[in-house]
């Protein structure tokens, strides 16, 4: 039976972040189920190259995302969409010259690049990795942890009673990530105790501060999603390739992760380059992600206990995240209007 045009639409939803830039072509049903329309592409460009540092882009940079941006246009010529999100986050919020960054990309795919707040990168990421995931499995209220490059969003949604599982509660956006820790801390190969100890202090005052605005105590199932979470679940399961079916909706128990986590935390790049389940371009940057993942785990589960809550020591792993929202919220508000 042949799809009605009124109850579906195809859109194009474009993440560029501090370390990868991903296209996701979906038709998005009026129900809330997503239909990809080719496989979603994921480029490591790294963007906020020393971002972090002098809060310009690097002209190298930009031409990594550029030569992105023209494999993605080749590929939308090839698919009609009805729309095109293209949504920007932490580094291109950071860099003082983004305008060139905007013109250019506009020049490129014909949509001009939204920067959006913290805040509705985290609903985003909320509504991306709740969609796909079995409610009824899970207990509320779910906490999800989008752990980028530049930044990693604290995200609280309801408790399925008062409020409805799928609404955001609240969150908060802070500015750690993979990429921001190694290029301000993690900076021997491998990373000397001090400065993993200089990490963790800056890590935990972001972490503290976010607690003063998302109430994780409440929180009773950890989601987490991005590239840095997805590799050390696949880590932790022995996957000799990243395969995102395989990490996609897996219980990950605290300790294993924690084990993985240091152990490669503590590997040199060298080391790290030999694992194939590591994508090339997150070799450098992925100790640095796997300190934030640790940190906001133990105290998120230590704030759950401290308010009397029942011991958490186990994640959901989400292959679904920002990509996803961005597509499945820009695809429902097209519906909506016709």
């Amino acid at each position: 039976m042949v799809d009605d045009v009124r109850d579906s639409v195809t859109v194009a939803g474009i993440d560029c972040g501090t370390n990868s830039i991903r296209l996701k072509l979906s038709k998005v049903y009026r129900d809330g189920r997503c239909q990809d329309v080719v496989p979603r592409v994921l480029r490591v460009v790294r963007l906020g190259q020393d971002v972090d540092k002098t809060h310009c882009f690097a002209q190298d940079a930009l031409d990594r995302t550029y030569g992105a941006a023209r494999e993605f246009a080749r590929i939308l010529s090839e698919h009609p969409v009805d729309g095109i999100r293209f949504v920007a986050t932490s580094a291109t919020r950071d860099a003082r010259n983004r305008d060139v960054f905007e013109d250019r990309m506009e020049d490129i795919l014909g949509v001009r690049p939204e920067v959006i707040p913290g805040t509705e990168e985290a609903a985003l990421s909320f509504l991306g990795a709740t969609s796909v995931v079995s409610r009824n499995a899970l207990a509320a209220p779910f906490i999800v942890v989008d752990l980028g490059g530049g930044s990693t969003e604290l995200v609280l949604g309801g408790d399925g009673e008062s409020t409805p599982v799928t609404s955001v509660d609240s969150a908060f956006s802070m500015d750690i990530g993979s990429v921001r820790m190694t290029e301000r801390h993690l900076l021997s190969d491998p990373p000397t105790q001090a400065q993993i100890d200089d990490a963790i202090v800056d890590i935990d005052r972001h972490i503290d501060q976010a607690f003063t605005h998302v109430p994780v105590g409440r929180a009773r199932t950890i989601i987490g999603v991005s590239g840095s979470v997805t590799t050390m679940t696949a880590l932790v399961l022995g996957l000799t390739q990243y395969d995102h079916r395989s990490v996609d909706g897996v219980r990950v128990a605290f300790d294993e992760v924690f084990a993985v986590d240091d152990r490669f935390l503590h590997m040199s790049r060298a080391e790290r380059s030999t694992y194939k389940t590591i994508h090339p371009g997150r070799v450098d940057v992925v100790g640095g992600g796997a300190l934030v993942w640790n940190r906001v785990l133990a105290k998120v589960a230590q704030q759950v206990r401290a308010e009397g809550g029942p011991i958490i020591d186990s994640f959901v792993s989400s292959d679904h995240g920002l990509l996803d929202g961005i597509v499945l919220d820009y695809g429902m508000r097209m519906l909506a209007r016709r």
